[in-house]
């Protein structure tokens, strides 16, 4: 206690610039995943993504990004045996904001894209296994997560393969395809609006006073999709056909209307994934904070003050525009080769399994379900349109970020803790 006294300004400016790493790298990683389909199959520049980035990632961190966010990093750990050595829950929070953060900076560098959420679970697991008691995890909960990289990959792939395969069937296969397209498209875009529109009211906005149920929820993304499919159609009309184009790529004028499919997409998917995922960075910094503050008092949940939001905000763009362009070759182009068709199958996809995953309440991946979606896409034209090696890379990745995590948040509190204590 005395120590939280003494050193509390300390302890919170290095916790500030750790969280702030923290969300640069879930900029830098997993922000470029979620525009990585839209960049590799050519429907938005990486120039367009980055402002797109920046507008709807930080909208969706800072208006929706959570008002109160559990502070005990989804009930991994036990609050009850974290109370009576708060000065060990302040060093072993900051211990994870670090170690996440350089872990994803590692993967980054490589171009994995790993999952920041399990970066931080295992970061936490790490210090308060070894730092406090192997009795403060909740270990079933660790097993849930494991199970998650098979169910979300498994399940998007799934729904990517056969999204994709209804557009070779009812555009790609078909006499006239430019036709087909712009009368089955605006449905697409319906179907986007609605799942992006449910994405988001059932992850992000409980925090701004929007605590919507199931039924709420749907009935306000099916008017959403509506006003999206409104405006898709009022684009795709002023798309035109051009013989010269499709000499090269027989469905080039296909193309350009799931173009503008994507740009949906690319939009919405920035806005849920800033109000879900900036929670990993500026969770950990609410509790420090909080405990510092009131002087060593451990609470289950914090109130998350407006400028621990900013900052994980201003973090996510930075960490986008600094060093997004490696993840987002991964996933855009090294996985399987992507045109706005097959990013939009991938995208939807991966949307659709957050929804499922929310609403059961199931602890998944942004980036293991859209790289699970994308190989379902390039699945849906043969084994031979998949990149294996880059595959395989891309699971030992996975597979390594919990134990990487733990293992860094290990160092890194013995550390804080030598010398504060």
């Amino acid at each position: 206690m005395d120590v939280l006294a003494q050193h509390g300004t300390i302890l919170i400016v290095l916790a500030c610039i750790f969280a702030f790493f923290m969300a640069w790298g879930v900029g830098a990683n997993d922000v470029a995943n979620a525009m990585g389909t839209s960049v590799g199959s050519k429907a938005i520049t990486l120039k367009q993504a980055i402002i797109i980035a920046i507008i709807f990632e930080f909208a969706g961190a800072y208006l929706a990004g959570g008002a109160v966010t559990s502070t005990i990093r989804s009930g991994i750990t036990d609050a009850g045996l974290l109370s009576d050595s708060p000065d060990l829950l302040v060093f072993g929070m900051m211990s994870a904001l670090l170690a996440a953060g350089i872990w994803l900076l590692i993967a980054t560098h490589f171009g994995w894209p790993v999952s920041t959420t399990h970066s931080i679970i295992g970061a936490i697991v790490g210090f308060a296994a070894v730092g406090i008691s192997v009795d403060a995890v909740q270990w079933d909960k660790i097993w849930t997560i494991i199970a998650s990289w098979v169910i979300s990959p498994l399940t998007a792939g799934f729904i990517s393969f056969w999204l994709f395969r209804s557009v070779q069937y009812l555009i790609l296969s078909t006499d006239d395809p430019f036709s087909n397209a712009k009368r089955v498209v605006p449905f697409y875009i319906f179907l986007v609006g609605f799942i992006i529109s449910m994405v988001t009211f059932t992850k992000g906005l409980k925090h701004v006073g929007l605590d919507l149920s199931f039924i709420e929820s749907s009935m306000a993304s099916v008017v959403v999709g509506i006003i999206a499919m409104l405006v898709g159609v009022m684009m795709i009309r002023k798309v035109k056909y051009s013989a010269a184009d499709d000499k090269d790529f027989h469905f080039t004028n296909v193309e350009k209307i799931f173009g503008i499919l994507m740009l949906f997409t690319a939009c919405a998917m920035a806005f849920a994934h800033g109000s879900n995922d900036v929670a990993n960075a500026v969770g950990p910094l609410a509790a420090v904070v909080g405990v510092v503050q009131s002087g060593g008092e451990v609470a289950a949940r914090s109130v998350m003050p407006a400028w621990i939001l900013l900052l994980g905000g201003i973090g996510i763009v930075a960490g986008l525009i600094m060093y997004g362009h490696k993840v987002i070759a991964t996933v855009g182009q090294n996985i399987t080769e992507l045109t706005p068709s097959r990013g939009f199958a991938a995208t939807l996809a991966a949307a659709a399994t957050v929804v499922v995953a929310s609403g059961t309440g199931l602890p998944i991946s942004t980036t293991h379900t859209l790289v699970g979606a994308v190989l379902g896409v390039g699945l849906a034209r043969g084994m031979a349109a998949l990149n294996l090696r880059i595959i395989g890379t891309i699971f030992i990745s996975w597979i390594v970020t919990l134990p990487a995590g733990a293992f860094l948040s290990i160092i890194i509190f013995f550390i804080l803790s030598a010398i504060f204590l």
